[in-house]
């Protein structure tokens, strides 16, 4: 593998735009397993594993609880367990030390906010599905998002019995229904301004590295994936100087035969791939 990562430095140093594409895969190289069983699932989840009988994250945020003092308990889990440490994971610093000194662009699926964490620009990122940290009007009656980390913190250390006092449930300032965690698990999911100014901000971005050496860092995103795999691909089937770097396991290293000239699939690790890449970095 170390021949083939250092093929895959030498486009990323000769680069003139990055463009990562992330999804579950990401998450899983950092210990985070939306839809596994595991025991990491049980320690943190298993009183909501209990009560509920969802088996992982993902159950776990399409679950129609009884009560909104129950869908917050969750939620407000969920969330001090993606952001617990406050801090980056080895493998989001590893990937951000890669790019940092590049243009560069993140379209991701994945709604840990790690990204955020790891000291991304926002405005360089496009979340397509959301983020644990936001929230909107449950039934989108505006167009707003709200910062949540505060009140989803305060109602991680307020649970009991797998409830959140009622006084202490989130209200929409407008019209005074209850509140959601911005993610996509609905049609009520608000694709509103913010949402689009990002999506624009990713159509504008290809649009300006157009006709440049531009590489496509696809990190854990599923073979059949058509939110991310598909769409960049078709990018760089259309751009004469793109080079494109499938990093997964097995055949989720998915490559078609119509970029397979200008593509690279490393098969392994995605944390140790990152971790032997950011060695390679000029000191």
């Amino acid at each position: 593998m170390t021949e083939q990562l250092q093929t895959v430095m030498e486009h990323i140093q000769a680069a003139d735009a990055i463009v990562i594409g992330a999804s579950n895969g990401l998450s899983i190289s950092e210990g985070i397993h939306i839809f596994a069983e595991n025991e990491d699932f049980a320690r943190h989840f298993g009183e909501f594993r209990a009560q509920h009988g969802f088996r992982c994250i993902i159950q776990g945020c399409f679950h129609p609880y009884p009560s909104e003092a129950q869908k917050w308990a969750f939620f407000s889990r969920m969330h001090q367990y993606f952001l617990r440490d406050k801090a980056p994971s080895q493998v989001m610093q590893d990937l951000y030390d890669l790019v940092k000194d590049k243009n560069h662009f993140v379209l991701t699926s994945n709604i840990d906010a790690h990204f955020h964490l790891a000291g991304f620009d926002p405005s360089r990122l496009f979340e397509i599905e959301g983020n644990c940290r936001s929230m909107q009007c449950a039934v989108a009656c505006h167009d707003r998002l709200y910062p949540g980390d505060d009140v989803l913190s305060e109602l991680a250390q307020s649970v009991q019995d797998g409830k959140i006092p009622e006084e202490l449930l989130p209200k929409c300032p407008e019209c005074g229904g209850p509140m959601k965690v911005h993610i996509e698990i609905d049609r009520l999911f608000l694709k509103g301004s913010e949402w689009n100014e990002r999506k624009r901000g990713f159509s504008d971005f290809i649009e300006r590295v157009s006709g440049k050496k531009i590489v496509f860092l696809e990190l854990g995103v599923g073979a059949r994936n058509q939110l991310i795999k598909a769409p960049l691909m078709r990018i760089a089937e259309c751009e004469p100087n793109a080079s494109y770097i499938c990093f997964n396991r097995g055949a989720e290293v998915y490559i078609p035969r119509e970029i397979e000239s200008k593509a690279i699939g490393v098969d392994g690790d995605i944390a140790q791939a990152l971790r032997q890449l950011a060695a390679m970095l000029p000191a």
